[in-house]
């Protein structure tokens, strides 16, 4: 494993950029996915005694996490990295009992603020999120009451300890002359991201769940070749995205500094954040229904279901490229979040293409959908294919802001450079000078770069969750 994260340090002999090493550790990440999914097959033939489908959510979503957490701490030993800002080797600072007690005003008034937010919007109303609900409830007096030792232990062996925390609790108490409040500023959209899509993936994550130890394998033998591949397919669907939700549940839960996981900045932009939250639910549903509704007509299977090998065929692709959206979800490990930076992924899928995930899984949608085939007339055709463009169009301002908001990190910088260079699509650039890497701006032009947090600019990189 040692190997593995050393790998990303070599220097290329031909003088082209190097590939900076990798926070994370694909191998370990395949291990504790696979400890994962022997709890799930526990729970399929022996966990049918568990009081509440919420118990098993939350077995499979520690098996996976624990493993990552040990091993990355005996083999890459994550605590040690300059972005942690962690020593173990000093001697615990004077005064840090009054330091933790303003933190942990701080990091409580950030809990109060969530639940601030959930009783006021009807959105977390109603039953949609009484899955969620009922395990805040279960783990939160713990976990508030095990935040007292962890931040006191924490705050002796941080190299900067008036952190965010400190910074929003000082302000709390009037001390504002000296606060810092774009720290404040970016400790709140941290929680902002959490509180937001945290819920959101935990209860996706129950359905698939559910719909995993629910399945019925005899349908793979029924039906004949047509209808045991239908079967494949419909439980390759769900699996796959299965483990992408397990792997981005467990990333919003864990963000802590001792593992360094946590958030080292949040996207700072309306833009950002708002070509981002379109993509998901709730805002989803009423701004595709409005403008970007192009999957009018049946699906793929309806059409090939009478061409029985174009049916397979054509399921396989869709299949192959949730594969690959998948692949870029486990090089996280437990560092999964939207609109945040926690350490620049150079591994997987990542070592040939800057997004992945955004690639594979827009090709899946025109497969899926097939507007350009199952419309009625050559011009509806081309209206709802240029509707999922637009659909396209909003990930690549995505991506776009993702990189601008990354580029605050040098290591970033390095890694976009290697990918300008050896990444699979370094032609684009070349054809398309304007959508070539520039640091701090969306596009290659001479606007004004933006500018990163006061946090940012004191550490020299970024820091997410």
């Amino acid at each position: 494993m040692k190997k593995i994260r050393k790998s990303a340090k070599a220097v290329s002999a031909t003088g082209l950029p190097a590939c900076p090493e990798a926070p994370t550790s694909v191998l370990i990440n395949l291990i504790a996915l696979a400890i994962s999914l022997l709890a799930v097959w526990w729970l399929r033939d022996y966990g049918q005694h568990l009081p509440s489908r919420t118990v098993g959510l939350v077995v499979v979503c520690v098996s996976l996490a624990v493993p990552i957490i040990v091993l990355e701490w005996l083999f890459l030993k994550p605590y040690r990295n300059a972005s942690a800002g962690l020593d173990f080797r000093i001697q615990r600072k004077r005064g840090g009992g009054s330091r933790t007690a303003v933190k942990l005003l701080g990091f409580y008034a950030c809990v109060g603020l969530v639940a601030g937010v959930y009783w006021l919007f009807p959105e977390y109303h109603g039953s949609f999120y009484d899955n969620y609900y009922a395990v805040v409830k279960a783990v939160l007096p713990w976990w508030l009451l095990l935040a007292v030792p962890y931040f006191y232990w924490l705050d002796g062996f941080m190299l900067k300890p008036k952190d965010s925390y400190w910074q929003f609790g000082s302000w709390l108490l009037g001390r504002r002359k000296n606060a810092d409040t774009r720290a404040i500023g970016q400790l709140l959209l941290g929680w902002l991201v959490k509180l937001f899509f945290l819920p959101l993936m935990f209860v996706y994550l129950g359905n698939n769940l559910t719909t995993l130890l629910n399945f019925d394998f005899t349908r793979f033998v029924a039906g004949g070749a047509q209808g045991s591949f239908k079967a494949v397919f419909d439980f390759s669907f769900n699996f796959l995205y299965y483990i992408d939700l397990l792997f981005v549940t467990v990333g919003y839960t864990c963000t802590l500094r001792l593992f360094d996981s946590h958030i080292r900045t949040a996207e700072p932009s309306f833009l950002g954040w708002g070509i981002a939250l379109i993509s998901y639910q709730p805002f989803w549903s009423a701004f595709s229904g409005t403008y970007l509704k192009y999957d009018q007509g049946p699906a793929w299977g309806y059409w090939f279901w009478n061409t029985p090998l174009v049916y397979i065929l054509w399921g396989s692709v869709i299949l192959l490229l949730i594969v690959l959206y998948v692949w870029a979800s486990v090089p996280f490990g437990i560092r999964f979040s939207n609109l945040t930076h926690r350490g620049i992924l150079t591994n997987g899928p990542y070592r040939y293409t800057k997004h992945p995930a955004y690639i594979s899984k827009n090709l899946s949608w025109w497969m899926i959908s097939m507007p350009f085939m199952v419309s009625s007339t050559g011009g509806e055709a081309l209206r709802h294919s240029l509707l999922l463009l637009l659909v396209n169009f909003v990930y690549f301002m995505r991506a776009r802001t993702e990189e601008r908001h990354l580029s605050w990190d040098p290591d970033y910088v390095a890694y976009a450079r290697y990918i300008e260079q050896r990444g699979l699509f370094a032609f684009v650039g070349r054809w398309l000078p304007l959508l070539r890497f520039k640091p701090g701006r969306l596009f290659n032009d001479s606007g004004e770069p933006t500018r990163p947090p006061a946090t940012a600019v004191a550490t020299g990189r970024l820091a997410t969750e």
